[in-house]
């Protein structure tokens, strides 16, 4: 990611990270990918309520999502992942779910859903694999 002593600004690590997808497309499609697995209908309305976004919000980021190749999606139909939106999803739902159980491990309570939320975007792949073997080692 980077070399050395460089140091960026927080969104600079992130433009260096993945240029193309930002904390709120991260956001969508770990929804969008939780709701295909729960077999939910995956539309703008029912997306903007889950994410407490306004409709016309939601509208617009799914069109985001559709130029990056990710969704495929028409005026008041249904969006459906493309496999490389489903790829990312999958992986910021695997993400989501690691650091749920890490932080609900360690603050011994059952819902770190927040704490989960403000950290989630700022953790590198590697670093969640760690998380999930030690998870898996203490568990085990």
């Amino acid at each position: 990611m980077h070399q050395g002593d460089s140091y960026y600004t927080l969104k600079g690590y992130s433009i260096l990270e993945n240029p193309q997808v930002t904390t709120a497309m991260e956001d969508y499609l770990e929804m969008l990918c939780r709701l295909e697995k729960e077999l939910k209908p995956l539309r703008v309305n029912y997306i903007a309520a889950l994410l407490h976004v306004r409709p016309s919000s939601a509208s617009r980021m799914i069109n985001n999502l559709r130029s990056h190749g990710f969704v495929d999606f028409e005026k008041y139909g249904i969006i459906t992942l493309t496999d490389k939106g489903r790829e990312l999803g999958e992986y910021f739902l695997f993400r989501h779910e690691a650091l749920h159980r890490f932080f609900c491990f360690i603050n011994h309570s059952d819902n770190e859903l927040e704490q989960v939320e403000k950290v989630e975007h700022f953790i590198d792949r590697r670093t969640i694999l760690h998380i999930v073997e030690f998870m898996n080692n203490i568990l085990s």
